[in-house]
């Protein structure tokens, strides 16, 4: 059976719980809407079952960002994927994609509990944007220019991690 993650953001105005099956926080992305939204090193998401979403409190205070894609170039667009977060605090909660309707990523950083399982390995994306200053995590990781061969899910399966 998934786990039940239990999340919310920094000031305390909006609460969540939703099921996982894949909790492991093994991926960090180090792309520009991530270094952005999430801070200097980027952002780590979980996967997620969309429909088991409950916003126990302070729906009121969830607000909606839909990154700008090649930003500033003539193929400047806006993404599909809405980025929630907390509109008192500024803190990110998930992002959610129309495309793949049935799953959503809670950033890692706004689960309180229970306690995530560190990997044994990070995996880190998008390098090709991440600046210089940008230093990675210790420890041992796998680092790609664009994407890893695996899906959160997939990644999860081939590690023994996968909650059914």
């Amino acid at each position: 059976m998934p786990i039940q993650l239990k999340g919310s953001c920094h000031c305390g105005a909006v609460r969540f719980n939703i099921e996982s099956s894949t909790p492991v926080p093994y991926q960090l992305c180090t792309c520009s809407i991530c270094r952005k939204v999430g801070g200097v090193g980027g952002s780590i998401n979980l996967g997620a079952h969309a429909k088991t979403l409950e916003i126990t409190q302070g729906k009121e205070h969830i607000g909606v960002y839909k990154a700008v894609l090649s930003r500033d170039t003539r193929n400047e667009t806006i993404a599909s994927s809405e980025r929630n977060f907390c509109t008192r605090c500024s803190s990110m909660l998930w992002l959610y994609d129309e495309n793949w309707p049935e799953f959503l990523h809670p950033f890692a950083s706004a689960i309180d509990s229970p306690e995530l399982e560190a990997p044994v390995e990070l995996v880190v994306v998008k390098t090709d944007s991440k600046p210089d200053y940008v230093r990675l995590p210790e420890g041992a990781k796998k680092v790609y220019r664009r994407y890893g061969p695996d899906s959160i899910e997939d990644w999860h399966k081939k590690h023994g991690k996968y909650i059914v």
